[in-house]
Order: structure tokens, then sequence, then C-alpha cells
């Protein structure tokens, strides 16, 4: 059975404990924690005492984000990067999320793949020290430098990163990159997301229009979700939704519970 999680961000405005408690009533194998939302990490609580939390309830830490421009490589991103290695460590997670840069800088031909190899091989050797995997997420928007996982699957095994290095199969970032190869063996987690705008491009959607997956998903979500486990990849499927209207919802739990069925159901006709 396809097995869910909950990135923080869905549920933006509540608590640490809050996420937790929710998570947990939905059945939810485990969660991502983010650097990047209104409160800090964790609510300020000592990493140690939040990943015991989440044990408490069963949890899995599985991520925690996100180091932003990673492939941007300097003294100061290598100081970045072990602070959150640190902090993931000492909390119990699992994994780290690699944000490349996504500001139309470093996109020549060569120079892409050139800053990528520099920065994984730098980051391998801290991972390695911390026990941790890196989770590297292509982002499909055309001014990202990493858009496309197979670049990031050719950076990886170039520094021989296979294994410490995974990708996050985004279903939004997927679709935006125009599809392409899936890659079961060096995907860890997938990220789900839908947009049911009907009156936006491919080339408009944003971060705001990534609502929870129902029944007017544009993405194909399920059918992302079932090429990759087709192909024998088991891992968890984590809700990321960050448009506003999911962030105020009074009742993100029976949305959220609601989404969970609608996308088993939708992997069980694929499968029979």
């Amino acid at each position: 059975m396809t097995a869910f999680a909950l990135n923080h961000m869905t549920v933006a405005r509540i608590s640490f404990a809050a996420l937790l408690d929710l998570a947990a009533d939905l059945g939810c194998i485990g969660v991502e924690v983010r650097n990047d939302l209104a409160q800090p990490l964790f609510d300020g609580i000592d990493p140690a005492t939040a990943g015991a939390m989440a044990k408490s309830k069963g949890l899995r830490l599985l991520a925690v984000a996100e180091v932003k421009r990673f492939n941007d490589w300097s003294d100061t991103k290598a100081a970045e990067a072990l602070a959150l290695m640190q902090i993931a460590r000492a909390a119990g997670a699992e994994a780290v999320s690699l944000i490349p840069r996504n500001d139309n800088q470093g996109m020549g031909n060569g120079e892409r793949q050139a800053a990528l190899r520099v920065a994984l091989k730098a980051l391998k050797p801290m991972l390695e020290d911390h026990d941790l995997i890196g989770m590297v997420e292509p982002l499909g928007f055309e001014i990202c430098a990493l858009r496309y996982k197979s670049e990031a699957v050719e950076g990886i095994e170039g520094v021989g990163g296979k294994g410490r290095f995974k990708l996050v199969h985004d279903t939004f970032h997927h679709t935006l990159a125009h599809g392409g190869d899936f890659f079961p063996d060096h995907t860890g987690i997938i990220h789900i997301s839908g947009v049911v705008d009907q009156t936006v491009t491919l080339g408009q959607m944003t971060d705001a229009h990534r609502v929870l997956v129902d029944g007017a998903d544009r993405l194909g979500n399920i059918e992302q979700i079932a090429a990759l486990q087709a192909l024998g990849w088991a891992g968890p499927v984590s809700f990321e939704a960050f448009a506003p209207q999911v962030h105020a919802s009074p009742d993100p739990a029976a949305e959220l519970r609601a989404s969970i069925a609608l996308i088993r159901a939708g992997l069980a006709r694929k499968a029979a």
C-alpha cells in the first residue's frame, strides 16, 4: 500500500506539534520539516527533543528542508549546509533537502553541469559524516539551473554519489519540465500537489497554483505515482501544497483524508 507523508508547507500555519498530530491521525509514515516558514524550524524546539516527539508518534523525520541554491557553491553555502546537517542529525532525520538556484543564472550548457558536480562533490563527504541522504529536487521552471532529473542523475553518478543522493520526484515540477524519464533507483520521495485552475498555461503555473490532488487535477499525479510504482519504486508520497487557500483551510485533516482516498482509489484502478 502506498505510504503517505506530510510536508509542513501543506499546513504551513500550524505548529510542529500539530503537524505531528495531524500526520499521525492521517496514518502517515512521516513528515518533512522546513526552515522557510513563518515560524522557526521545529518552532524553536531543540532538534533532539523535536525528533523524540516525532518518534513518540510513530513518525519518521523524512527530511529537513532546505539548503537553497545548493548548486551555487561557496564557503558560505558550505557553512549553511553543515549547519542544517547538524540540526538534521541531532533530530534523527533521514535527509536534508537540496534546492537548486532558480534565478535564471548559471544556465549555460556545460556551466550548469559543472556547477552541479562541484556542489555534489563537496556535499558528499559532509552527508557521509552525518549519515544523511541529500535529497536533490530539480525544479521544472524555465529559469532553474537544474530543471531535469536526467541532468541530476548524471551529476550524481558522475561523483559516485548514487545512494548518498536521492531525487525528489515532484509531480508539479516533472510536468513543468515536460515530463521525461523516471528514475526509480535514484528516487527517494515523491512530492505531490495538484493544479486545478483551468485558465493557466503550463508556463504560467507557479507554486501558488499548487493545491491538494482532487478529481480536477491537471498534473497527472496518479499516473506519475503509478508509473514509478510499476517500475518497482515503493517509497513515501508526500503532500507539498503551496496554495494560500490550502494553508487557510478550516479542516485540513478532512481535505487531506479525501485526497488520500482519491489517490488510493485511482492507484487501485491503475493496478487492476
